[in-house]
């Protein structure tokens, strides 16, 4: 299982809107020229998290977008959900239709604790917390493999 780029990208833009946003509106330009991602994808993205009321638009000169709710009380889990749909590892556990196995597979309860597990995980992050595990990381780099203390290897 892979998120999709629209997940990445999506939960990146709203991260660099909630980390940028204290200063004012944010422009699409400046949140693509940070994350590297295309402004034309962007605006897609940006649409989907507006409707989901993630963000709101400010207009004017110095217009752009600013998070709707506070950063504490967005949800990884909903980010993922609005970009991606519901979060399932395989659609027997929410449609016992798409396979006759459904009411006797073992696995599928395998299945479902781990799709359980998955989303509480994202359940329990929220867009503050990424901001601020972000700013840490910006803060104390790892250091790059292969090294001691900073040191290439001989």
């Amino acid at each position: 299982m892979k998120l999709s780029t629209r997940i990445r990208y999506g939960v990146r833009a709203l991260m660099d809107i909630a980390e940028h946003s204290t200063a004012g509106p944010v422009s699409l330009k400046d949140v693509a020229r940070r994350q590297g991602v295309s402004e034309q994808y962007l605006e897609q993205l940006v649409l989907l998290l507006k409707g989901a009321g993630f963000v709101r638009s400010v207009r004017g000169a110095h217009g752009g977008f600013v998070l709707s709710r506070q950063a504490t009380e967005i949800r990884l889990s909903e980010i993922v959900e609005i970009l991606g749909g519901t979060i399932m590892l395989v659609d027997c556990l929410y449609d016992q239709e798409v396979c006759t196995r459904a009411d006797c597979c073992a696995i599928r309860d395998v299945w479902r604790e781990a799709n359980e597990a998955f989303r509480n995980v994202l359940a329990a992050v929220t867009l503050a917390d990424l901001v601020e595990r972000q700013r840490r990381k910006l803060e104390h780099p790892r250091q790059k493999r292969g090294t001691r203390s900073g040191k290439q290897r001989a």
